[in-house]
């Protein structure tokens, strides 16, 4: 017996904006990895480095990833918010 979905969603005329938003920020994050990725490899000594309060590089920048990774989490949700707030009611709009 199938109760089907609790509520009618429709089609999000947001999901190519969403979709791409979420490809560049994954770019940007993978970049941002990546300079981690080659400083450990190319000069690993360059990550015991004091940086900040006693704390390393490689602390400073894993920290840092965590964080922009927070970040930009916040940051995709509130564009896709608001691309969805503005796109689908436009889109009802015309109905």
């Amino acid at each position: 017996m199938s109760h089907g979905p609790s509520t009618d969603w429709g089609e999000d005329k947001a999901s190519d904006y969403k979709a791409r938003l979420g490809i560049y920020l994954f770019i940007v994050y993978c970049i941002v990895y990546a300079g981690f990725v080659a400083i450990n490899t190319f000069s690993p000594k360059l990550m015991g480095v004091i940086i900040f309060a006693g704390l390393n590089l490689a602390c400073v920048y894993g920290f840092g990833l965590i964080i922009l990774a927070i970040v930009m989490g916040l940051i995709y949700n509130a564009m896709c918010t608001a691309a969805e707030n503005r796109m689908n009611q436009s889109a009802g709009e015309g109905k």
